[in-house]
C-alpha cells in the first residue's frame, strides 16, 4: 500500500512538474512577443490587414487652338455598401430612405434597394455592389444620402475611384492626340500628344489606406486621402477643332468613294509651322475607317511627283536650268540604261520649257533636266537636299517620325539610274509631314520652320511655357527662285495637270502626285497608286498649306492624283477659304447667291413654323440650327461637330419655353 501511495506521489509531481514548465515556457513566449517579437508581428499582421493604395492623379487636359476640349480625364466612381458597418439602429432608421433615394437615382424601385441592403446586413456581406460608373457630380450626390452621409465607418459606403480618360470632339485627331498606356509587362507606350508631352500632362498620385475585409476586398480607413492627388497640367494644341472637321470628313468622303486602304492630310499654318488640322484614317476589315496610325508622320513612302518641287529648286538655284529651257520629251519615252521613264500622256508634249513640264507633272522633262545637270557631279544635287533637310527627320515632338531615305552618291543603294529617278520621286522615301514642310518653306517665301503641334503648356490657366516658331533654314532657296517656283505651282492648278481643281472665286497653288508603290513586284496585285496633292492657298500671301496623300485608290475609278487628292485638297481650301476671307476686295456685293438663297429660305420657313412644336433639325449644319432653336425659346445643347444626327426631343412633340434640347453632331 505504501508503494502505491508513493507512486501516486510521484506521478503527481512530475504532472505539477511538467505544468510549471509549461507555464514558464507560456509566460516566457508572451514576454517574448510582447518585449522581443511584438513590433515584427504587430507589423505584420496590419500588413495583412491595412494596405497603401496610390490615388491616379488627374492628368492635365488638352486643348485646341480655339479653347475645345480634346482631350480631359474624368472621375469615375463604383459604390459599394459594408453592410456591417452601421449600427443596428442606424441601419434601419435610414434603410428605407436610403433605398428611396437609390431608387429615385438609379430608376430602379426602392423594394430592390432594401432588399439587396437587408440580404447583405443578414449575410454580414461587407463589399455588397451598390453601382458603377458615377460622375462626380453623381458620386457627391450619393454621398449625401442617408446612412451614407455618415461616412464610411459608421455609414458603410464604400468609394471606389479611377480616372478614365475622355475625348470630347469624339475619334477625330483621335492618333495626334495620342495616349500614354502601361502595359502588363509594365512598360508604357506613348503616342501622339499625350505621349509626347507627358512630363506636363502626369500630375503627382496620392494614396489613402484601406483596409482588409475579405480576401480581396478592402475599404478605405478614413474618409480623408493620406496624400491628395496633384493634378497634371494643361497643354493647348495648334489643332484648330473647325478646320480639323473640314479636313477629317473632307478626306473621309474620298476614301468610301474610291475604296481606299487608307489616307492622310495635314494642313499647316504658313507663317509658323502650326498643325491646324491632321487626319489619319485606315480601312478596317468591314469596310469602315479609323484612326490606328498616324500615317502623315510615321508613314514614309515614295512620293512621286510631289517631289519634283524639289528637283526643280535644285535646278534653278543651282543656275543648272532656268524656266524657259526647253527639253525634248521624245514622244513620252526616255531611257537611262535601258530603264524607261514614260510621262502620262501617250506621245509626249513634243518639246516644252521646264516650267511647262512642271506644270504637266513631265517624268521625261524633269528626269532629263536633273541627269543632264548632275549626272558629272550628283553629289551637289543630294547635297541641295541635304541643304533643305530632305534627308533627315524634322525632329518634331510626336514620337516615331519616319526617317528619310535619300540614296547619296558612293552609297549603298546608288547607281546609275539613281539620279534620274530621284528627279521624279523614287528610290527615295519621306513621309507626307516632311514633304508638307517644303511646300510651306515655298509658300512662306523660302523660310522652312518646324511643324509643331503645341503652343503652350498651361498652369491655373496661366502660361507656365510657350512653344515658339522654330527655323530650320531661313532661306532654301534666293528669293528670285522662290518667286520663279511659286508661279510655276500657281500655274499647275490654273493651266496645267491641277487644272480641275481651279476656280476663279479663290486662289490656289501646288502640285499633283501619282506614284506607283511596290512597283519592282510587277503589275500584280502587290502594285498600287498613291494619290497625293500638296501646296498653298490662296497662291499670293499664303495662310495654309496642306498635303493629302490617298493609298490604294480603285483603279477602275482613277488613281491620279489630281482626281483623288485634289479634291479633298480644293474641299479644305474652299471651305476655309470662304468662312475666313484673306482678301479686302469686296466684288459683285450685288450678287445673288444660288445657294445662300436656298439655305435662307429654308431657315425662314423653319422659323415661322408653330414654336409650340418642335421641328426636325437632323442634317442641318449645328450653326444653323442652334439659332432656330433658340429662337423658339430652347436651350441647346450640342455634343461634337459638324451636323445633327440626333435629337433629343423628336419631331412633332409639343415644347416648352427654356426646355433643354441634346442634339448629337456627326
Amino acid at each position: 500500500m505504501a508503494v502505491d501511495n508513493k507512486n501516486i506521489y510521484m506521478n503527481i509531481y512530475l504532472v505539477s512538474l511538467v505544468m510549471v514548465l509549461m507555464v514558464i515556457g507560456i509566460v516566457y513566449r508572451l514576454v517574448n512577443i510582447q518585449y522581443v517579437e511584438g513590433d515584427e508581428l504587430r507589423q505584420k499582421a496590419k500588413d495583412n490587414t491595412v494596405k497603401k493604395e496610390d490615388i491616379p492623379a488627374n492628368r492635365g487636359n488638352i486643348y485646341s487652338a480655339d479653347g475645345s476640349l480634346l482631350a480631359t480625364s474624368i472621375p469615375n466612381y463604383t459604390i459599394r455598401f459594408d453592410a456591417m458597418a452601421s449600427k443596428q439602429e442606424d441601419f434601419e432608421k435610414f434603410v428605407k430612405p436610403l433605398s428611396d433615394s437609390l431608387s429615385v437615382m438609379m430608376g430602379k424601385p426602392s423594394s430592390y434597394f432594401e432588399v439587396l441592403l437587408r440580404t447583405g446586413r443578414a449575410n454580414k456581406n461587407r463589399y455588397v455592389f451598390i453601382t458603377r460608373g458615377l460622375s462626380y457630380t453623381q458620386y457627391i450626390r450619393i454621398k449625401s444620402f442617408p446612412l451614407f452621409r455618415l461616412g464610411s465607418n459608421k455609414g458603410g459606403m464604400i468609394t471606389e475611384q479611377k480616372t478614365i480618360r475622355e475625348h470630347p470632339i469624339g475619334k477625330i485627331a483621335q492618333r495626334t492626340i495620342g495616349y500614354e498606356r502601361i502595359n502588363d509587362d509594365k512598360t508604357i507606350t506613348r503616342v501622339g500628344i499625350e505621349g509626347a508631352f507627358s512630363q506636363y500632362l502626369n500630375g503627382t498620385d496620392g494614396h489613402r489606406m484601406m483596409q482588409r475585409m475579405s480576401r480581396s476586398h478592402y475599404k478605405p480607413i478614413n474618409d480623408e486621402n493620406e496624400v491628395e492627388p496633384k493634378d497634371g497640367k494643361d497643354v493647348v494644341s495648334t489643332i484648330d477643332v473647325y478646320i480639323q472637321d473640314i479636313a477629317h470628313h473632307a478626306l473621309l468622303k474620298q476614301l468610301e468613294y474610291y475604296e481606299a486602304d487608307h489616307g492622310c492630310v495635314i494642313v499647316m499654318e504658313t507663317a509658323t509651322g502650326a498643325i491646324k488640322a491632321i487626319s489619319n484614317l485606315g480601312r478596317s476589315d468591314t469596310g469602315n475607317y479609323y484612326e490606328t496610325v498616324n500615317y502623315a508622320v510615321v508613314e514614309k513612302h515614295e512620293p512621286g511627283s510631289t517631289f519634283k518641287l524639289a528637283s526643280l529648286l535644285a535646278l534653278l538655284q543651282d543656275k543648272k536650268a532656268d524656266t524657259a529651257t526647253v527639253f525634248d520629251t521624245h514622244e513620252g519615252v526616255v531611257s537611262f540604261y535601258r530603264r524607261r521613264v514614260n510621262d502620262s500622256k501617250r506621245g509626249g508634249y513634243g518639246k516644252i520649257s521646264l516650267a511647262r513640264g512642271i506644270e504637266l507633272s513631265s517624268n521625261t522633262v524633269i528626269t532629263q533636266a536633273v541627269n543632264e545637270a548632275y549626272k558629272d557631279n550628283p553629289r551637289q544635287f543630294t547635297n541641295y537636299l541635304h541643304k533643305i533637310g530632305m534627308d533627315r527627320p524634322l525632329g518634331i515632338a510626336l514620337k516615331g517620325e519616319g526617317v528619310p531615305y535619300i540614296p547619296k552618291p558612293g552609297t549603298k543603294g546608288w547607281s546609275g539610274i539613281a539620279l534620274p529617278w530621284m528627279a521624279f520621286g523614287y528610290g527615295l522615301s519621306v513621309t507626307p509631314l516632311q514633304t508638307l514642310t517644303l511646300y510651306n518653306a515655298v509658300a512662306n517665301n523660302g523660310e522652312m520652320v518646324k511643324p509643331i503641334f503645341v503652343s503652350e503648356v498651361r498652369e491655373f490657366n496661366k502660361p507656365i511655357e510657350v512653344f515658339e516658331k522654330q527655323v530650320i533654314n531661313p532661306q532654301i532657296a534666293s528669293p528670285e527662285v522662290i518667286a520663279q517656283v511659286q508661279a510655276v505651282l500657281a500655274n499647275v492648278v490654273k493651266k496645267g495637270t491641277g487644272r480641275k481643281l481651279y476656280s476663279p472665286n479663290f486662289s490656289m497653288a501646288g502640285k499633283t502626285g501619282t506614284a506607283q508603290v511596290n512597283y519592282g513586284g510587277g503589275k500584280g496585285k502587290d502594285m498600287y497608286y498613291a494619290s497625293s496633292f500638296a501646296g498653298y492657298f490662296p497662291a499670293v500671301n499664303p495662310k495654309y498649306s496642306c498635303i493629302v496623300v490617298i493609298h490604294k485608290p480603285n483603279r477602275a475609278k482613277s488613281y491620279y492624283g489630281a482626281d483623288v487628292a485634289g479634291p479633298v485638297f480644293k474641299r479644305i481650301a474652299q471651305k476655309i477659304f470662304t468662312d475666313v476671307p484673306f482678301t479686302k476686295e469686296i466684288k459683285n456685293i450685288d450678287e445673288v447667291i444660288k445657294n445662300q438663297v436656298q439655305d435662307y429660305n429654308s431657315y425662314y420657313s423653319e422659323a415661322q413654323k408653330d414654336t409650340a412644336v418642335m421641328p426636325n433639325v437632323k442634317g442641318m449644319y449645328v450653326m444653323d440650327a442652334i439659332p432656330l432653336l433658340e429662337n423658339m425659346g430652347l436651350k441647346v445643347v450640342s455634343r461634337g461637330v459638324g451636323k445633327v444626327k440626333k435629337q433629343s426631343i423628336v419631331e412633332g412633340q409639343p415644347i416648352e419655353k427654356n426646355q433643354t434640347i441634346v442634339l448629337e453632331l456627326s
